[in-house]
């Protein structure tokens, strides 16, 4: 990882405004760092979320709370419980695609 442009910096996610973005069912609410070529998330998915949209952006994930499922454009598709994630590249031949039928929180770096 190669982070560039981003200084030393202390994050007080409890001091941060979430955005609301709508998926294809479901809503979620971001809390987002964002410097230089980095962005640091806290997402809250709600119970019936499924985004609207394949995903090619790398990611490195860690689900905090709930269930979310990453689907595969492959057809895979892979339940994360708390306390597991996933790391994947940017890969424009291979995107994935978030859901949650419980509802989830997780991290992630991008």
């Amino acid at each position: 990882m190669n982070i560039s442009q981003v200084p030393f910096t202390v994050t007080d996610w409890s001091q941060m405004e979430a955005t609301e973005y709508k998926g294809e069912s479901g809503t979620s609410f971001w809390w987002t760092f964002a410097r230089g070529n980095l962005r640091v998330r806290i997402v809250e998915y709600s119970p019936g979320f499924r985004s609207d949209h394949w995903c090619p952006r790398g990611h490195v994930l860690y689900v905090l709370e709930g269930t979310l499922d990453i689907e595969l454009k492959d057809g895979r598709i892979f339940e994360l419980p708390a306390a597991t994630g996933f790391q994947a590249e940017d890969d424009d031949t291979n995107p994935h695609l978030a859901s949650s039928v419980t509802g989830a929180k997780v991290f992630i770096v991008d």
